[in-house]
């Protein structure tokens, strides 16, 4: 048995190149592994005929659960056929006389149960992984939507082994399946998309992270249709994932808010909702409505002329009477606001917008 395992050990040596690259200690921990694989053989082998236990794979519980880390399945499955070939070829000198043809069949029984011993011990170690990257996704879902941004949400990342940028978050209801099964079906979606996701049911709420995505549409290709029925909100796009809180509370904030707007297109901006997440409370919407509409305004003819046309059902002429000015002159400071704010005061949603950012200004300065 010693021999063999030699063999075994300089034959790895010989012909794998990631053997030769795993620490000391790790070879010496394979080594044993092999034999003591060899050692279970001999014993096994040696109850004869019919009553021949089935094979005993407890040889893999030499092994350290650090090395199950550093040697792959497809590794383990090198060194098994290693051994199998050192063995086999000196089956003739290890057999009995006229023994050679049952050693070999032996063998090949033994081997396949290492095999599939192998596999489960990787299917165990991927399934406990799995449980534990479960949690963890759920902490940084969990973690984001509270606003608790630390230290902590970055070493749950690096385990996840996040690294994109940018991030948008997207929210919505959760379809009436197994939380787990949507999960799963939004990372295999990312997957293909070559996104990297991040998702949580809490309640009957959807949350979705997507990193990696080449804008805000890009990001919602696969990632929309898997939400239930209902609006499903696009948070503004930030640059990685420490500033994602920002994104996913005026993605919930829309969600919300988003039934003040009952023909809002699926899925929606949380921008294109400042004036509902405003009127249902949402701080930072009404904070940048007066950031964006009245304080580019303030202090100017601008504001007068947009407050009356407003009061004015948006008649141009109205507007020109009141303000003792000609029609044009009115148009060409609409121009203005537009191009101030963003919003188009002609346009009906804009018009509501930038009215609920007028009465924010003006009880923001009272």
């Amino acid at each position: 048995m010693g021999s063999l395992g030699t063999a075994a050990m300089a034959r790895m040596e010989e012909r794998l190149a990631w053997y030769r690259a795993l620490s000391a200690e790790d070879r010496s921990w394979v080594g044993l592994v092999a034999q003591a694989g060899i050692a279970a053989f001999v014993e096994w082998f040696g109850h004869a005929g019919e009553g021949r236990p089935t094979p005993s794979i407890e040889f893999f519980g030499t092994a350290p659960r650090e090395l199950k880390r550093s040697v792959s399945l497809q590794q383990t499955v090198d060194l098994v056929r290693i051994v199998v070939e050192v063995v086999e070829a000196q089956v003739e000198e290890l057999a009995a006389p006229g023994g050679a043809e049952p050693l070999r069949h032996a063998m090949l029984r033994y081997t396949r149960d290492v095999a599939f011993a192998a596999a489960q011990v990787y299917a165990r170690e991927a399934e406990a992984r799995g449980s534990w990257d479960a949690r963890l996704e759920a902490l940084i879902v969990d973690a984001l939507v509270r606003g608790q941004v630390d230290d902590g949400l970055h070493s749950w990342a690096a385990a996840l082994g996040w690294t994109s940028a940018p991030v948008v978050v997207f929210a919505g209801y959760a379809p009436g399946e197994e939380p787990q099964s949507v999960i799963d079906g939004l990372r295999d979606k990312g997957r293909r998309l070559g996104h990297e996701l991040l998702a949580g049911v809490q309640g009957d709420r959807l949350i979705v992270i997507v990193g990696g995505a080449d804008g805000v549409k890009d990001a919602a290709r696969g990632v929309v249709a898997r939400f239930g029925a209902g609006p499903v909100v696009i948070g503004p796009e930030v640059p990685d994932l420490h500033a994602a809180a920002r994104s996913a509370r005026a993605a919930i904030a829309g969600l919300r808010a988003a039934a003040g707007w009952p023909d809002a297109p699926r899925p929606v901006l949380a921008e294109d909702l400042l004036a509902e997440r405003a009127l249902d409370g949402d701080e930072d919407a009404r904070a940048q409505l007066v950031e964006n509409v009245y304080k580019p305004l303030a202090g100017t003819p601008l504001l007068d002329t947009l407050a009356t046309y407003l009061e004015q059902g948006t008649s141009l002429e109205a507007t020109a009477r009141l303000l003792f000015v000609h029609p044009n002159t009115v148009r060409y400071r609409l121009r203005k606001i537009t191009e101030l704010t963003g919003y188009q005061p002609t346009e009906g949603r804009s018009a509501f917008t930038l009215q609920v950012g007028l009465i924010l200004g003006r009880l923001s300065v009272t």
